[in-house]
């Protein structure tokens, strides 16, 4: 027996990308999902930024469904740094990035089903960065730090857990020399190494997982580089 088959999945920034990934994934294997995302498409289009939206869009899927078994929180914050960041962008990052992951958890929290979970996208940026990336860092150390909250106020009722990926391109391009070996699993991932942990995360296999992170990111956060170590080299 499918054991996601009739279940309803919610997932927030669904319309491309590894969100795209989930909902196909979790459709193959007979779950209905409902998607909302600022763009245009065959799925609810709202600003998760906006908490009137957040509500409608919490109505509309119980209104239709009823219940909720999943809820993964996926939707992509803004990227922008220090030097260009305003106060606004910075914001609506967080809006986008904690606030609708929160907002969204609370609203539903009613109506999960028994065995329900919450799988929230951080990212590997949770611990480490690139300049000019504070908006977007800073929404992912939110929910990654969310994640294990929700998980103690849900015990016994929901498991919530994180996935942070690592490079993932989600053309499934095939990267070749530094950019593949840079990664101890040889490659650069794609959206569908995403998604097969989100899966795992919401089955039964995953019945003793909460409050936990899981990274995927071919062991790239774990190799340590020096400058003229293996080849690297760094300019001053």
């Amino acid at each position: 027996m499918n054991e996601f088959r009739d279940k309803i999945v919610v997932i927030t920034g669904g319309a491309q990308g590894i969100g795209r990934c989930i909902r196909e994934e979790f459709e193959k294997k007979g779950a209905v999902c409902e998607v909302i995302d600022i763009q245009e498409g065959d799925h609810y289009q709202g600003d998760l930024s906006d908490q009137k939206t957040l509500e409608a869009f919490a109505s509309y899927v119980i209104e239709k469904h009823g219940k909720i078994d999943y809820l993964i929180n996926n939707a992509l914050p803004l990227m922008k740094g220090i030097d260009e960041c305003s106060y606004e962008e910075f914001q609506y990052a967080l809006a986008v990035g904690v606030t609708a992951p929160f907002y969204l958890s609370k609203l539903f929290a009613p109506y999960f089903e028994s065995g329900g979970a919450i799988v929230n996208i951080s990212s590997s940026r949770d611990r480490m960065s690139q300049p000019q990336t504070e908006s977007y860092t800073a929404a992912k150390g939110g929910i990654a730090a969310l994640t294990h909250a929700l998980a103690v106020s849900f015990s016994s009722k929901i498991r919530v857990n994180s996935v942070s990926p690592g490079w993932i391109d989600t053309s499934y391009r095939v990267y070749e020399g530094a950019d593949a070996s840079q990664h101890p699993a040889g490659r650069v991932g794609n959206p569908l190494d995403i998604a097969n942990t989100v899966l795992f995360l919401c089955s039964e296999k995953a019945g003793f997982i909460t409050g936990e992170n899981i990274t995927v990111d071919g062991g790239m956060t774990k190799l340590m580089i020096y400058h003229n170590d293996d080849g690297w080299t760094k300019e001053d």
